[in-house]
């Protein structure tokens, strides 16, 4: 496939039919008959970008002919469940869908030495990075990889999707760790909505040194939310190498970025069946910091709120370290040999600070009030929070409650980004 796929617009609404239409055109045009085939699909946590029924089209096409396997881009993330497989992929055979070990399942491609780092970074950092990916893209005989998922406003890569899905999905701790750092110190809001970007620079020259043996084909969904509060798709990418990503995230940039007067109280619910975890719960924090006013108001609503950090050692460190802002987090990577070892923790700690400019409370429905403030959030009654601001009336945007209350109400954070005029 020599050039890219493109359909959809900023105004455009693609239907199911688009969709489908869509990835059949992708088939026919690319290359050979493939005997075996390896899918790439974002994990649960991004069930709303589009690509579970992407992926599952591509495994009833392929699978006529071909050996198929999905292997999610888990990161760091818990393996899906039987329930979310057939939930994200339906028709795809639980047992063809392969569990990432971001751990111990890695293939290591080469490295970006520390001098690269230092540059990007601008003498912040100065560590090489192993490029890892996993084993099984590496060793598994695959003739065809299909890499599909969204483009979106991002906190560490300035915009998802494209080359992170694999580099940082489908990777390990080196990379994981360390690209989330290099994006914390070079300043997160310098970095989100920004195709430009230190991190990104460092994936893109990653993908052109070591991915090229792997013709890796991208799928790329933008979504985003129409008039009327509906997610619908605005467009689909598809084809080689980066100028998919590209062309996605320019539209993403028009579609997903939302700029408005800085936000004195904003509420966010996350979705119990997506967000369980502070790990990934903290876009609320992320994709909302650019918007709000200082000393203002930050409620997040969660009910399926059961855990902080996904893996085990994150879980460890954010109950041990905390959210206390960039000064003190800096200061425990320099005194303690656990943090500094896992520095995509203590990037997740920096993000998820308000640096305190703006307060951040979170109402939980699993986790306790104790264990939300000892973290250093703010915590409040579930059970009133979500009497008060119920998610099924409120809807996304500035509203004043019957009391006067004047809200912005998000009901995901994951699918765009605010920021102040």
């Amino acid at each position: 496939m020599s050039t890219i796929l493109k359909r959809g617009g900023a105004n455009d609404e693609l239907t199911d039919a688009d969709v489908s239409e869509f990835v059949r055109e992708f088939i026919g045009r690319a290359s050979g008959k493939p005997r075996k085939v390896l899918l790439i699909p974002p994990d649960y946590s991004r069930f709303h970008g589009g690509a579970g029924p992407i992926c599952a089209q591509l495994y009833c096409h392929y699978s006529a002919a071909a050996t198929v396997h999905l292997l999610p881009a888990l990161g760091t993330h818990r393996p899906m469940t039987p329930a979310e497989i057939r939930s994200m992929f339906p028709g795809v055979p639980e047992n063809k869908v392969l569990v990432h070990d971001w751990r111990r399942g890695l293939a290591t491609l080469g490295e970006i030495p520390g001098s690269r780092l230092k540059a990007l970074s601008e003498g912040r950092v100065s560590y090489p990075i192993r490029v890892e990916i996993d084993r099984l893209i590496v060793e598994g005989g695959y003739d065809l990889v299909i890499s599909t998922g969204q483009v979106v406003p991002h906190e560490v890569a300035g915009m998802a999707g494209g080359n992170k899905n694999v580099l940082v999905g489908a990777s390990g701790p080196d990379m994981i760790n360390k690209s989330h750092f290099l994006g914390a110190v070079c300043n997160m809001e310098r970095i989100m909505g920004q195709m430009d970007n230190p991190v990104r620079t460092l994936f893109n020259e990653a993908e052109a040194e070591f991915l090229g043996q792997f013709k890796i084909q991208y799928i790329i969904t933008v979504r985003a939310r129409n008039g009327a509060g509906r997610l619908v798709t605005r467009g689909l990418f598809a084809g080689p190498g980066l100028p998919p990503y590209e062309a996605a995230a320019r539209l993403s940039q028009k579609v997903n970025i939302e700029t408005v007067r800085p936000l004195k109280k904003t509420v966010v619910f996350l979705d119990p069946a997506e967000f369980k975890s502070t790990w990934l719960g903290n876009k609320a924090i992320y994709r909302t910091r650019m918007a709000m006013a200082d000393r203002g108001e930050l409620l997040i609503i969660a009910p399926g709120l059961v855990e902080f950090g996904e893996a085990e050692v994150n879980e460890r460190l954010i109950r041990k370290y905390g959210y206390r802002g960039t000064p003190a987090t800096l200061k425990a990577v320099d005194e303690h040999e656990d943090l500094r070892d896992s520095l995509g923790a203590a990037a997740h700690l920096i993000h998820g600070s308000s640096e305190g400019r703006f307060t951040i409370t979170y109402a939980s429905g699993g986790l306790t009030r104790r264990e939300i403030e000892d973290v250093g959030f703010n915590s409040a009654d579930f059970q009133s929070a979500l009497k008060r601001y119920p998610p099924d009336i409120l809807k996304d945007g500035f509203q004043t409650l019957p009391d006067g209350e004047e809200i912005f109400y998000i009901s995901n954070p994951a699918l765009g980004l605010w920021r102040r005029e």
